[in-house]
């Protein structure tokens, strides 16, 4: 009796945790997230989506268990050299999409604790911070893929067109 009252109060107690969560970001609707796959003794990694916020919000951070640094990064051409460079801010501008891509902003995951295996799972919380300067987070499963989801599909069509070109 005590067992199952316990059990029964652990559950409704998740629940409400999970549901007040979701409620707590829920200003920031995230798609299309992906990490770069790895090899061994490779020790950091690109993760990417897109984030499009209700109203303005900015991405002041990551974390994930998988690294033991993740940051918000910027690449961009400053002349003829590429930089990249960490942002203690990325401004997420009321209902505008904002993509996080390879070769532009993107989230940096550093002293990898292990591989990232293609067809694995990727645990990011991603926070956030409101106009008002409320603070949420986010939790993001990403698939460890070589391409965005949806990208592979359209791609595998264009490659025997693309393949033929090259000279052998």
């Amino acid at each position: 009796m005590k067992i199952t009252f316990k059990l029964k109060l652990l559950t409704t107690a998740a629940g409400l945790l999970l549901a007040s969560s979701a409620v707590y970001a829920q200003g920031v609707d995230v798609s299309k997230a992906w990490v770069r796959p790895t090899v061994q003794g490779q020790k950091a990694s690109g993760g990417f989506m897109t984030l499009t916020a209700k109203e303005g919000a900015q991405l002041v951070g990551v974390s994930t268990p998988v690294a033991g640094v993740a940051e918000v990064h910027e690449m961009k051409m400053e002349g003829d050299v590429m930089k990249m460079r960490a942002l203690p801010a990325l401004d997420l501008p009321a209902g505008k999409a904002v993509e996080l891509k390879p070769g532009g902003y993107h989230l940096m995951l550093m002293e990898l604790k292990q591989p990232l295996t293609k067809g694995s799972q990727v645990p990011l919380t991603l926070h956030f911070k409101d106009a008002k300067g409320v603070e949420s987070q986010l939790q993001v499963m990403a698939p460890v893929s070589l391409t965005a989801p949806g990208v592979a599909a359209a791609k595998a069509g264009e490659m025997p067109a693309q393949h033929g070109a090259h000279a052998h």
